[in-house]
């Protein structure tokens, strides 16, 4: 965002070595060679100790991709991602459950306070009111749920504050969750447009977990090639996904416009809370300058532009790789990080904040 100058962390180090960041086995050890004590750290803390992140940056400015890759370089399943908004959509389906319905009600009427009615917000839910708008509260009440089958995990909160009528919520949430002693801090996410928008426009989500990746800017281990449609396809590497083709999102290709009121909205939220006083703050940077880039990153780090192409003969698909320059925020020609060097970053300084 103009004028928020946050720091460039540095992650070059002078031993030369290199990873190709795509694939998870080597992401293990770059996350092991760059922020190995701190990994140490966390999960000697994490063993009985928990913590709430709030995750606050634009739409699509990478939240669920460098949570869920810090929740990787840890390892093990002391770490949560917690989506307010996947928590809607997923209670809209556990509702046509009637065992899970019956057990959803049970925990609202114990834990929720607020002046709509139950039966209203469950009909907002289900579609069956589509004028009233659903309340905070009962947001916070469908939230607690879902971290109270978490059992104690350490967690990340994405999408939360939604807008500025939230933010006093923010500040009381551990209390409200019953994290009243763990602590808590704020993690900004600051990415240029350009970005945003490069991103948006070609974005695939694996149909089982959900992460996101792009063919051209963030690709995954193994491409695929459907010789019938001529396209080619990125295959998710989490293991327990088996490679399944992964798919585009609905209404990526209309780019940030699309999202511009909530792009706006997202803007004066962190802009607000960055100047809260008493609250830690981890800032993450998606960009460097170019001509900063050789003394803060290796080049490894940096966002390469892909294009394919495919082997007939042998049938195998060709990676190739091109520079990415974007203009940032400030109209500085930047590269943008991969999100693993983020998550550097994201890994010291979430260390630090904690006293570890």
């Amino acid at each position: 965002m103009p004028g928020l100058n946050f720091p460039v962390y540095k992650t070059k180090i002078v031993k030369k070595q290199t990873f190709r960041l795509e694939d998870p086995a080597q992401r293990a050890k770059y996350f092991q060679l760059k922020a190995g004590k701190e990994i140490a750290k966390l999960r000697k803390y994490l063993q009985k100790n928990s913590f709430v992140g709030f995750l606050l940056g634009k739409k699509n400015s990478g939240k669920g991709t460098y949570s869920k890759l810090f929740m990787e370089a840890l390892g093990g399943d002391s770490v949560a991602h917690v989506s307010v908004g996947d928590i809607v959509r997923h209670t809209h389906k556990s509702l046509e459950n009637p065992k899970r319905k019956r057990e959803l009600i049970g925990f609202l009427r114990q834990r929720y306070r607020g002046f709509m009615s139950i039966e209203q917000a469950l009909d907002i839910i289900e579609g069956r009111d589509t004028v009233s708008l659903l309340p905070t509260e009962i947001i916070l009440a469908l939230v607690e749920h879902e971290i109270s089958l978490l059992k104690g995990k350490a967690i990340f909160i994405d999408g939360f504050p939604r807008n500025l009528d939230q933010i006093s919520y923010s500040l009381y949430f551990r209390a409200l969750m019953g994290y009243r002693d763990d602590p808590d801090f704020f993690v900004f996410i600051d990415i240029p447009e350009t970005i945003l928008e490069a991103r948006m426009k070609g974005r695939v989500i694996c149909p089982i977990c959900f992460t996101p990746r792009h063919p051209v800017l963030l690709r995954t281990r193994d491409i695929g090639y459907d010789e019938r449609s001529h396209e080619f396809y990125l295959k998710c590497d989490t293991p327990s996904c088996k490679g399944v083709r992964m798919t585009a999102k609905e209404g990526d290709t209309l780019g940030i416009e699309a999202i511009r009121d909530r792009l706006e909205m997202d803007d004066a939220i962190m802009r607000q809370l960055l100047t809260l006083q008493g609250v830690p703050k981890v800032y993450l940077r998606n960009s460097v300058p170019v001509k900063e880039a050789s003394k803060l990153v290796d080049a490894y780090e940096l966002t390469p532009a892909y294009r394919y192409e495919w082997d007939a003969k042998k049938k195998q698909v060709k990676a190739i790789e091109e520079p990415w320059i974007v203009m940032d925020a400030d109209g500085v020609p930047s590269y943008s990080l991969l999100p693993a060097a983020v998550v550097v970053s994201f890994i010291k300084q979430t260390a630090k904040v904690l006293g570890l």
